[in-house]
C-alpha cells in the first residue's frame, strides 16, 4: 500500500498528464511534454484529461486473462485440468491466492505484478490501481482551485467524478478486506504512515459522504450537459448521478449487512438505520430511471443477452440500457481468446482446457415459471408443479436462458460430429468430462450465444462476440432496494417514503420482466420468509455475475451448510428421449452428488491483506486468523 499511497508524487503526475490514455477526445493537446500545474488543471479539457485516467484503473474482470474467474461462491466450479484460478484456491481455503505473489500465472484481476492504465486488459488489478486511483483523486481535488478557466457546470463534472472514484475504490477494498484507512488527502511522501484501520461502518460513512457529494454535483445524463454534447452519444461510461446514488445505496446496504454490522458492533444482524439510508438512495436512483430523467431501463427479456454480450460485426459494447456501472472494454474481440471458450466442453465444442461450470445445487435456485421454488429435486411438488421425472419442465424462463441441460441443441449448423449436436449431459454422457468438460451435468450459456462453438464459428464467435459484464445493472438496484427497504422497515411491505414501490413490488418488477410468477403470499407474511425468497431471487437474476461470494459473506452464510457444498446432478435418460423439446424429456434415477465441501472458518469472511503492507506500520493490522 505504501508504494501506491506515498510514492506517486505530484510532479510526476503533472509530467505524465498529457501522455495518459483518455476514454474520448478530451486529451487533444499541444505537443509539450511538460506542463505546469496551472496549465494542467486550468480548464475542463485539461482537467478532464487528467480525470479520465481513473476509468482505466477499473479492471475488466470478464476479460482480465485468457480465461477468467470471478464467481467464488457455491455457484461455480472449475474443470480439473488446471488449478491456478482463484476459485480453485478458495475451494481449498487458500484465500491468499488473490495476491500476485501467490498466483504464478498472474491470472487474477485483483492483483498483478505488472499494472498500467494503458489499454491492455492484462495490466489491470484492483489492489494496485485502486490505491493509485485514490491518490490521483486526492491530487485532483486538491487542485480544484486551479480550474479557473471553466464554468460552474464543468467544475462540478470534474469534482463529482473525482469524489465518486475516491468512494468507489475505497468501497471495493472494504467489501473484501473490511474497514481500512480512508485516504482523503494527498499523503506527503516524507512522513511515516500512522493511519489506523477504521471500523467497517466508520469507513462506509466516509465513502457515503463522497458518493452523496458526487450525486449532488453530477447530472443524470451527460448528453444533457454542455461539455457532454462534445461527445454526444458516447457518454455511457461517464460517472453520473445514478451511478453515484446506486453506490451510495450499495455502500450503506453493505454496511448494514450482518457481517459488516458484526465487525463494527458485534451484532450479526441487519442494521436497520443503515438499511433505511440505503433504501433512500436506491429509491432516488430508481425514481430518476422510472421518470425518464436518467437513460436507464430494463431491457426486454428477448434482449436480455445484451446485458452481457453483443454479437455483431458492427461492434457495440454490451450493457444496453440496463448497465449502470462498467469500466472500459479493453480491445474488441478480446473475449474470443478465452472467455467465450471457457463455458463449452473440450474437445466436443471448443478448444482449451479451463472450463467453468454451474454447480447443480446453485442451478436448483432456478425455480418454476409460476415463481415457486424447488424444495427438493428428488420429490414431486403439487403446488409448484415440479416433477423429478421431468426436472427441466416449466422452469423459470431464466433457467432456459442461462443454463444448458441434457438434450439442448448446442450446434446449430453443419457439423462433423452429429452425435454431439445435442448436449449429452446425462451421467456418462460425452459432455461429462471432469477434466475439460462438465463436472456438474450443466453448462453455463448466460454470457455466450448458442452458436459459440467451433462448428458455428462465424456468427458471434469468430471475430464478433464481445463479452463484458457490468459491475452493476438496473436489476441489481431493484433487488438491493428490496433488501434495504424490507430490512430497514422490518417488513416485506417496507418502502422508502419517497418511492412508490414496496420491497415485494420491487422484486416483482424483475420477475415480471422474465415472465416469472410474482412472489407467493407464503413469502410475504414475515420478514424471515421474504428474506429467504429475496435471496433466492437475487441468486437467479444476478447469477454468475460476480455477486454471490460477497453476498454469502455479508449474510454470514459463507461458512454454513449447504452453502459450502458444490454438487453435480446425476441421472439416466429414459427410453423415450427426444431432441425435439428437451424440457419434455423424462429422466430416471435423478439425484445429486457432492463434488466437494469447502472447509471454512470465521477467518474466511475477510481476505488476508498483504504481509508486506501490514508490516509497514503498527496501526495497519492483518485481518483476524491470517
Amino acid at each position: 500500500m505504501k508504494k501506491y499511497l506515498k510514492n506517486i508524487l505530484l510532479g510526476s503526475m503533472a509530467l505524465n498528464l498529457f501522455v495518459l490514455v483518455s476514454c474520448e477526445s478530451y486529451l487533444d493537446r499541444a505537443d509539450d511534454s511538460v506542463v505546469s500545474e496551472e496549465e494542467a488543471f486550468k480548464n475542463f479539457t485539461n482537467f478532464q484529461g487528467f480525470t479520465e485516467e481513473l476509468y482505466h484503473c477499473i479492471p475488466d474482470f470478464t476479460n482480465a486473462y485468457w480465461t477468467n474467474s470471478w464467481n467464488w461462491g457455491e455457484d461455480e466450479i472449475q474443470s480439473t485440468a488446471r488449478d491456478f484460478h482463484f476459485v480453485c484456491k478458495i475451494d481449498n481455503g487458500n484465500f491468499w491466492g488473490w495476491q500476485s505473489e501467490h498466483d504464478g500465472w498472474q491470472a487474477g484481476w485483483m492483483d498483478r505484478n505488472n499494472t498500467s492504465t494503458d489499454d491492455d486488459r492484462f495490466t489491470k488489478s484492483l489492489w494496485s490501481l485502486g490505491w493509485y486511483g485514490i491518490r490521483k483523486t486526492n491530487i485532483g481535488l486538491a487542485h480544484m482551485d486551479k480550474m479557473t478557466d471553466a464554468t460552474e457546470e464543468e467544475k462540478n463534472l470534474v469534482k463529482g467524478q473525482l469524489l465518486f472514484f475516491r468512494g468507489w475504490f475505497h468501497f471495493m477494498f472494504m467489501q473484501y478486506f473490511g474497514g481500512l484507512p480512508y485516504i482523503d488527502t494527498v499523503l506527503p511522501s516524507s512522513e511515516p504512515l500512522t493511519l489506523p484501520r477504521l471500523g467497517y461502518q466508520e469507513c462506509a460513512e466516509r465513502a457515503a459522504e463522497d458518493f452523496r457529494q458526487a450525486a449532488a454535483l453530477l447530472p443524470a445524463d451527460w448528453d444533457n450537459t454542455t461539455p457532454g454534447k462534445n461527445t454526444l452519444g458516447k457518454n455511457q461510461l461517464r460517472i453520473n448521478k445514478v451511478m453515484a446514488l446506486a453506490y451510495f445505496g450499495k455502500n450503506y446496504l453493505w454496511a448494514g449487512s450482518p457481517l459488516m454490522n458484526q465487525e463494527s458492533t458485534g451484532s450479526g444482524t441487519y442494521n436497520a438505520e443503515f438499511c433505511k439510508k440505503a433504501a433512500a438512495a436506491l429509491a432516488e436512483a430508481l425514481n430518476l430511471c422510472e421518470s425518464g430523467e436518467a437513460p436507464y431501463q430494463l431491457v426486454p427479456f428477448s434482449e436480455y443477452y445484451k446485458n452481457f454480450y453483443t454479437s455483431s460485426q458492427n461492434w457495440q459494447m454490451p450493457g444496453s440500457t440496463e448497465a449502470i456501472f462498467r469500466g472500459p472494454y479493453y480491445g474488441a474481440n478480446g473475449s474470443n481468446w478465452g472467455t467465450s471458450k471457457q463455458y463449452q466442453p473440450a474437445p466436443v465444442l471448443a478448444d482449451g482446457d479451463v472450463k467453468f461450470l454451474p454447480t447443480a445445487n446453485y442451478v436448483d435456485y432456478y425455480g418454476m415459471a409460476n415463481g415457486l421454488p424447488i424444495e427438493d429435486i428428488t420429490q414431486a411438488d403439487p403446488e409448484s408443479g415440479y416433477d423429478p421425472e421431468y426436472p427441466w419442465k416449466n422452469r423459470d424462463p431464466r433457467f432456459y436462458n442461462d443454463i444448458v441441460y441434457d438434450g439442448v441443441k448446442c450446434v446449430q449448423g453443419s457439423t462433423t460430429d452429429e452425435p454431439n449436436r445435442y448436449a449429452n449431459l446425462y451421467t456418462g454422457g460425452s459432455y461429462r468430462n471432469v477434466s475439460t468438460g462438465s463436472r456438474t451435468g450443466y453448462l453455463l450459456y448466460k454470457f455466450i450465444p448458442r452458436t459459440a462453438n467451433k462448428y458455428d464459428d462465424g456468427y458471434g464467435y469468430g471475430n464478433s462476440l464481445n463479452i463484458h459484464i457490468p459491475y452493476m445493472r438496473l436489476a441489481d438496484i431493484y433487488l438491493m432496494y428490496a433488501e434495504a427497504a424490507s430490512q430497514g422497515y422490518s417488513s416485506p411491505q417496507g418502502k422508502d417514503p419517497a418511492y412508490s414501490r414496496t420491497a415485494v413490488e420491487a422484486v416483482n418488477v424483475i420477475r415480471e420482466r422474465a415472465s416469472v410468477g410474482a412472489v407467493a403470499s407464503r413469502f410475504t407474511g414475515s420478514l424471515e420468509a421474504f428474506t429467504e425468497e429475496l435471496r433466492r431471487e437475487r441468486a437467479v437474476e444476478l447469477s454468475f455475475e460476480g455477486h454471490r461470494f460477497n453476498d454469502l459473506r455479508r449474510w454470514l452464510l459463507l461458512t454454513e451448510r449447504p452453502y459450502t457444498l458444490k454438487k453435480s446432478v446425476e441421472f439416466d435418460r429414459a427410453d423415450d428421449f427426444s431432441t425435439s423439446d428437451p424440457s419434455e424429456n423424462r429422466v430416471l434415477n435423478l439425484r445429486e452428488q457432492v463434488i466437494l465441501e469447502r472447509d471454512f472458518s470465521s477467518k474466511h469472511y475477510w481476505l488476508p491483506l498483504k504481509n508486506a503492507d501490514v508490516n509497514m506500520y503498527l496501526e495497519f493490522s492483518q485481518n483476524p486468523g491470517w
